[in-house]
């Protein structure tokens, strides 16, 4: 098992509008990229458990091959800006897939 960290070249989120939150998992390495497209430890299910989500909340879900990036969008619970939200440039939100376990 190695870390997503280890494999990825760029892991990060953002904004996606004011409803929901984007996030960039993108790969230099071609056999990395394969490697974690093939592993399912991207998968729609298993991002849903990372974030703790139901599956109705992962809005897309997309592995941009000519890219080398699997992609992925939540709705947030609240609009960025909104009282109680609290990150209001979606920015901070990748940490959890660092620790992601690839086979």
């Amino acid at each position: 098992m190695v870390k997503l960290r280890e494999l990825a070249s760029t892991i990060r989120s953002k904004n996606a509008g004011v409803d929901h939150l984007t996030f960039d998992v993108i790969f230099r390495d071609p056999s990395a990229f394969a490697r974690v497209r093939d592993s399912g430890a991207l998968a729609p299910e298993r991002i849903c458990a990372l974030y703790r989500i139901p599956r109705e909340r992962l809005t897309h879900h997309c592995v941009f091959e000519p890219a080398q990036a699997i992609k992925f969008t939540i709705r947030r619970l609240v609009p960025s800006g909104s009282p109680g939200e609290t990150d209001v440039f979606g920015a901070q939100q990748y940490a959890p897939l660092f620790d992601v376990e690839v086979p």
